[in-house]
Formats: structure tokens, C-alpha cells, sequence
């Protein structure tokens, strides 16, 4: 997870998903939308064709077609673009499918409240990514956010290990990932392995300071059938203000709540 403090990276990741697409006009789309939807101004053509290493001309294409859908707006005096109101007709019928949402924001706000930790939902698409579809932020440690819609890289911090235990993917799959990913205080490769493990046998995934430093992560996995790990639920907050709030009190609460979650999604009564 991210926290307000930390300066946001170029789009290299973005640039290089657009030239490695085998669907080049999808993926320049996609890549558009997601730049204007991280930028806090509009952005002029020249510079979004310049963070996406997109040739000008092209990038005029794809945003004419987006403004066209209504999902782009153009400000015809700066001539600069930014989201237009038609992306939230997506996201909306998107979250009315997932009964995720629903389900998990009355749980995530209780543990938020119980211990003064930001808490979040998150989406995992396979070994891509990460995404944040439900928030309680902390009252205190406001410090430490992330948005709705916020992407990140599927294995990094506890809920890469969560991904990594119990989503059954090959060594040498991971291991490919994980010299991707990009920490404060990276571990090794032998070390994440054996939290990974020892994530598998305890049922959650701690990170303390490897992602960000100062910064305890921790998530549980939340099954949507009991084949294939879908979500997770991540609390979030300063490492020695979580270990004075009680960390053994708040993994139980996290593991309870995605147990509770999980026999929800898959149509189980709860066992508790």
C-alpha cells in the first residue's frame, strides 16, 4: 500500500504494459485512462504522449476517441484532458455486481475504528496487480491512505505473500515477479519465501517495514469460491502505534473477518 508522503514514480510501468500489449489500441486506451485518473491537473497532450511513449499523433487518436465515448473531457480553452464522468457508469455497475463491497465495508470499518489503522479491500487480479475496492481510513494515522481504485503490483508487501501462499503459482513465476517489485527495505528472495511459508501455516501475512519503512503491513486472503483466492483485507498503520494498539488482537480480528467474508462470498454458513 502507498501513504500520502511517498512521490509517485514515473509511468514507466504503464509505458511498458502499452509496448508489450498484443492489443496495442486497448492497452493505449487503458494506459490514458489510468494516467489521467492518477494526475491531481489535467494533462496537455505532449505530456501524456511523453509519459506513455506514445508518438503524438497516435496519442491524439486514442484521446479523440475516448472524448468520443465520454469517458475523456477536453477543456477546449487549456486544451489540456482529464476524466470525464462516463468512466463512473463503469465502476458503478461494476461495484453493484461485487458483492464484495458490501459485505466487507462493515467489517473493515469496525476494525478500523477498533484499532486506528487504515483498512482496505483489495481486488487481486492473478499475479498482475492488486486493486483497492473498499477503504476505512484511520482517524489518526491519516497519514496513511490510498484511494479507491488504487493499483498496485500483486505480490508486493503482506498481500503479495497472501497471493504468493496460497495461489498455487510456480517458484520460478515468483521469483520473476518479485525482482519487479520495488521496496523500501527489500528482503531476499530466500527470506520472502519462508514468510511466505510461514504466511501459508498462520493463515496472514505480516510485512513490517520491508514495503514502507516505519510502516506494518498486514493482510488476510478472502476466498470467492473456495478454489481461488479473490480479495484480501489489508490494515495499514505506523509499526509501533500498531503494536501498542495490540497487533495479536488486530491479526485476530483481520483472520475472523475474512473467514466471515469468505463463507459469505461462497454461500457458506460462517463458522466463525
Amino acid at each position: 500500500m502507498a501513504t500520502s508522503k511517498r512521490v509517485a514514480r514515473p509511468d514507466r510501468d504503464l509505458a511498458s504494459a502499452v509496448e508489450a500489449s498484443k492489443a496495442p489500441a486497448i492497452s493505449r486506451a487503458a494506459a490514458v485512462l489510468r494516467l489521467l485518473g492518477k494526475s491531481d491537473t489535467p494533462l496537455g497532450l505532449q505530456a501524456i504522449a511523453r509519459e506513455l511513449g506514445l508518438v503524438p499523433s497516435t496519442c491524439l487518436y486514442v484521446l479523440r476517441a475516448l472524448v468520443a465515448e465520454e469517458f475523456v473531457a477536453l477543456d477546449a480553452d487549456t486544451k489540456r484532458y482529464s476524466l470525464e464522468a462516463g468512466v463512473l457508469t463503469l465502476a458503478r455497475d461494476w461495484l453493484r455486481r461485487d458483492r464484495f463491497n458490501d459485505l466487507a465495508q462493515p467489517a473493515i470499518d469496525r476494525i478500523s475504528r477498533a484499532f486506528d489503522v487504515t483498512v482496505l479491500g483489495v481486488h487481486i487480479v492473478g499475479l498482475d496487480h492488486i486493486v483497492v475496492v473498499a477503504a476505512s481510513q484511520a482517524s489518526h494515522n491519516l497519514q496513511l491512505s490510498a484511494q479507491i481504485g488504487s493499483r498496485f503490483p500483486a505480490l508486493i508487501s503482506a498481500t503479495g505473500r497472501c497471493i504468493a501462499a496460497f495461489g498455487e503459482h510456480s517458484e520460478a513465476e515468483l521469483e520473476s515477479r518479485f525482482k519487479t517489485l520495488r521496496w523500501d527495505e527489500p528482503p531476499s528472495f530466500d527470506k520472502w519465501k519462508a514468510q511466505v511459508a510461514q504466511t501459508r501455516t498462520q493463515g496472514f501475512a505480516i510485512d513490517q517495514g520491508n514495503y514502507i519503512a516505519g510502516v506494518t503491513v498486514l493482510a488476510a486472503p478472502v476466498w470467492k469460491t473456495r478454489a481461488k483466492l479473490s480479495h484480501a483485507l489489508v490494515a495499514i498503520g505506523i509499526g509501533s502505534a500498531m503494536k501498542r494498539a495490540g497487533l495479536p488482537a488486530l491479526q485476530a480480528a483481520l483472520v475472523s473477518a475474512t473467514r466471515e467474508l469468505s463463507n459469505q462470498l461462497s454461500g457458506l454458513t460462517s463458522q466463525g
